[in-house]
């Protein structure tokens, strides 16, 4: 079974941070389960990092690279199919990078792993 991170669950995870649900951190751990991170995601840690809303404990170009993988997860590309997606989602979120999430999610029948009840899908 595969599995999309949104950004918070990727940070969270990467970091040990308690905030990420205990049930969140057995299924990205889980190692016959293939877990993603869209580079939507990196996109958007990059662009808060570059804000210094984010602090990172490496170069984000060396943090990334490793920790995805150390951790076997792999990246998801933004398809041209994921972009026409967020154009037919309902307007529950406003935040474009949730919204490409979650049309990456549904075009690609992936659940996302989420606290964020207006990401279910």
């Amino acid at each position: 079974m595969r599995f999309l991170l949104d950004t918070h669950s990727l940070l969270w995870f990467l970091s040990g941070d308690t905030s990420l649900s205990e049930k969140a951190r057995r299924i990205i751990e889980h190692p016959d389960y293939d877990i993603l991170a869209s580079i939507a995601s990196l996109w958007e840690i990059a662009i808060k990092h570059s804000l210094g809303k984010l602090k990172l404990t490496q170069p984000f170009e060396q943090l990334f690279p490793h920790q995805l993988s150390i951790n076997s997860i792999s990246l998801l590309e933004i398809r041209p199919s994921h972009v026409a997606r967020v154009s037919s989602l309902p307007f529950h979120h406003r935040d474009p990078f949730d919204r490409l999430l979650t049309a990456q999610s549904l075009s690609e029948e992936v659940p996302l792993l989420s606290d964020d009840g207006a990401l279910d899908v």
